[in-house]
């Protein structure tokens, strides 16, 4: 289950990142960074697949975690 806390983690970060750069004036790498969020996030909901959870769950050496709950 850490794999999901610290998935979540990263992606509050990338988010909080992404407002940073808006509000700094960086729409261009802002713009890139939230099409980058919205591309995983549509294929976590259509393929059942996260690359980060599966990841995190290799690194952490996490047997019964899912790819994606």
């Amino acid at each position: 289950m850490q794999s999901h806390r610290l998935q979540r983690l990263l992606t509050g970060t990338m988010l909080s990142l992404i407002w940073a750069l808006f509000f700094l004036g960086e729409s261009t790498i802002a713009f890139g960074l939230l099409a980058f969020v919205i591309a995983m996030i549509f294929a976590w909901a259509i393929f059942d697949f996260c690359p980060s959870l599966w990841f995190f769950a290799k690194v952490l050496k996490e047997e019964n975690t899912k790819a994606c709950s």
